[in-house]
Parts: C-alpha cells; sequence; structure tokens
C-alpha cells in the first residue's frame, strides 16, 4: 500500500484558490466539490517549489488518491526495512579530532579568543553553516515564487517589476507592484515569498 506524502499544495479555480494543505486534502475537496468541467481548468501548485502538479481527476476520489499514492507514494527502501534496530539508550557523545593548518597570526587570535581554539572554530563554522542555510532559503523562495507568479500571473500588470524587486530583496517595491493583483493571486505570492527577503517579515 502506497502512502501519500507530506507535500502541500494549493488549487486554484481561476485566479481564485479553492483548497490547501496536505494533497490528499485538497484532491478529495476539490474532486467533492468541482463538477467534472472546472476540474479540467483546475490547476494544483507546489507549495515548496511554485511548480504545476499534474494530478488525474479521473474516476472517484479512491481511484485518483490511489494514483496519486503510486506518484507521490513515500515507500521505505529495501534497505531500510532490513536494517538492524539500533541499541536502545543514550547515544555516544564525543567530538572528532583532526588537523587544522593555520598561520601564526591566526593561531594567536584563536588563543586568545574566550574559550580556546576549539570553542572558536565550531562557533564559527556554525555562524557560516546558518548563513548558508539562510542563503539557500532565500533562493528556495525566489524560485518557488518565480515558478508560481510566471504561471499564473506572467500577463498581470507590473509583473517584471515585481520580479526585478523579488530578486533584488526589496520588500517595499515588491509589495507596490503586486497590490493590485487578484487577491488570492496576491496572497499566495506573498506566502511563497516569505523567505526572499532576509530583513524583511512578510
Amino acid at each position: 500500500m502506497y502512502m501519500l506524502t507530506s507535500l502541500y499544495c494549493t488549487a486554484f479555480l481561476g485566479v481564485r484558490v479553492v483548497a490547501n494543505g496536505l494533497i490528499e486534502h485538497v484532491v478529495t475537496t476539490v474532486k467533492e466539490t468541482l463538477d467534472d468541467r472546472d476540474l479540467t481548468e483546475l490547476l494544483l501548485f507546489n507549495d515548496s517549489t511554485g511548480k504545476p502538479l499534474d494530478v488525474d481527476f479521473r474516476g472517484t476520489t479512491v481511484d485518483v488518491l490511489k494514483r496519486l499514492g503510486e506518484q507521490f507514494g513515500d515507500l521505505p527502501s529495501k534497505e531500510e526495512e532490513h536494517q538492524p534496530t539500533g541499541r536502545v539508550g543514550r547515544p555516544k557523545l564525543g567530538v572528532i579530532s583532526g588537523e587544522v593548518t593555520l598561520l601564526p597570526r591566526h593561531w594567536e587570535w584563536l588563543k586568545s579568543q574566550p574559550g580556546g581554539a576549539s570553542v572558536t572554530l565550531r562557533k564559527l563554522i556554525d555562524e557560516a553553516r546558518r548563513a548558508g542555510a539562510e542563503q539557500s532559503n532565500v533562493r528556495e523562495s525566489q524560485e518557488a515564487t518565480y515558478n508560481f507568479m510566471t504561471a499564473m500571473a506572467g500577463d498581470f500588470l507590473q509583473y517584471e517589476e515585481a520580479l526585478r524587486a523579488l530578486y533584488a530583496s526589496d520588500l517595499e517595491r515588491f509589495y507596490h507592484f503586486i497590490n493590485d493583483w487578484a487577491p488570492d493571486i496576491r496572497n499566495h505570492v506573498k506566502k511563497l515569498a516569505a523567505n526572499a527577503f532576509p530583513e524583511g517579515n512578510l
């Protein structure tokens, strides 16, 4: 049996949102509330990527969900199924030693920091990882917003200006350019762009 993944999506009929949430909930809702003609015009978007999802709505709700399970199912691999269970208890804690080559001035600076060289190096690495994760989140948010805007707002007024503001991380101008768009489209764009402006809060 296939289990659906925790894929979140939003369904649009024209410029109006008709359902959003986990894909199983969205598909069930639209299947039970829309007629066949509306279903042919329905567009589903992956909330993580902003890309359209190809869903076959033929047949009953059970039929549709079964196909979805086969398409987006999350089955454990055979290796995972037969992986031996680890020993119960507290995991072994510790550090891994290794060699670091630095210039004398680097060592002098590290040794002068509170906690010494090891503590300082760990802090610097953690900060760099956080900064990298933030940059990655910005890129993913920009890409998802671009994908959705291209599909649903490509012919809207000030579409290109809004895109330029998005990639320039100019929150105020971005909001200005999308302000007059259809409300559901505008709100979904803002949702997808939530991490695209590091210093702005949507």
